[in-house]
């Protein structure tokens, strides 16, 4: 056997790993996992708009989590949402190392976008379980103080202004794509939408279109601050999640425009349980249990 056919074998393995049932189920637990977390991000910035604080909690996922560790069962439902992360990081690296199963999906920078999710996922799951670890309730680190952490760090570096600067710049350049994307609705390409009847399909869009949009508007946001840090040599100026949505109470619209952008992301976190009940999947055979083809769709 050549290298080049112990390769091409050892892909055609990964990618039926890949496209099996056990990684679409995979992609459908996690697209759930994060449909909680947003939903309760979600939440907690409504009742910052409406109320002016959050019960001492920050809208951020570190917020979300301490939400779930006080519920009744909470170190249960914790691990639970630990395996949720988990699968996602998993689906999410499978599509870096072996593309997307959707069209186009081979395409190097939908598995670099892959790759960055997978690690993101990963870093997540892992302050999830620790907070599993020492009891429910006590926190994680929030989003606004590990922002400011890590761009100070950063500017340490020989270059790390420039490094902070372009990384602020990247933030906003995909959150811009994202909006414009949401609103050309691209994501129906990954659902079945085949399967729907005309009002769900309506329901799904509206929820998609707005969803995205808010995440795209609050990650612009961030990039915005993380590339004001990086202009102004000042960590203190990057902001996390929690702070962001806080800063949009701050403009002329008052709490209304973070209490829009706080139903965006509840938006977001409902479509996120339409695409885990929608999302396209590679179709198998029944008796052998194989994709039929990774393209589609």
């Amino acid at each position: 056997m050549t290298t080049d056919e112990g390769g091409g074998r050892a892909k055609t393995q990964g990618q039926r790993v890949a496209d099996s049932r056990a990684m679409e189920v995979a992609s459908r637990v996690g697209l759930c996992a994060r449909g909680v977390i947003y939903i309760l991000v979600g939440l907690l910035a409504v009742r910052i708009g409406l109320a002016g604080d959050s019960g001492g909690k920050e809208a951020d996922r570190s917020g979300a989590v301490r939400t779930i560790g006080e519920q009744p069962y909470g170190r249960v439902l914790l691990w639970a949402l630990v395996v949720g992360l988990a699968a996602m990081a998993l689906w999410r690296l499978s599509e870096a190392a072996f593309g997307q199963s959707t069209a186009g999906g081979d395409k190097w920078t939908r598995r670099l976008g892959s790759l960055g999710m997978a690690v993101f996922y990963v870093v997540i799951c892992i302050s999830v379980a620790q907070t599993a670890l020492v009891g429910g309730a006590a926190g994680t680190r929030a989003s606004d103080e590990t922002s400011k952490d890590y761009t100070a760090r950063v500017m340490e570096w020989p270059f790390g202004r420039v490094l902070v600067g372009a990384f602020g710049v990247v933030l906003v350049v995909a959150g811009v794509v994202i909006v414009v994307r949401s609103v050309m609705r691209k994501f129906e390409k990954n659902l079945r939408t085949d399967r729907m009847d005309h009002r769900t399909r309506r329901v799904v869009a509206i929820v998609g279109v707005i969803g995205g949009v808010a995440c795209g508007v609050v990650a612009t946001a961030i990039g915005v601050f993380v590339l004001l840090a990086a202009v102004r040599f000042d960590p203190g100026q990057a902001k996390g999640l929690d702070e962001t949505l806080r800063s949009f109470a701050d403009t002329p619209a008052g709490p209304w425009l973070l209490i829009a952008a706080a139903l965006g992301l509840l938006m977001f976190g409902l479509y996120s349980f339409c695409e885990a009940r929608w999302r396209k999947a590679p179709e198998h055979h029944p008796a052998a249990g194989q994709s039929v083809s990774r393209g589609n769709g």
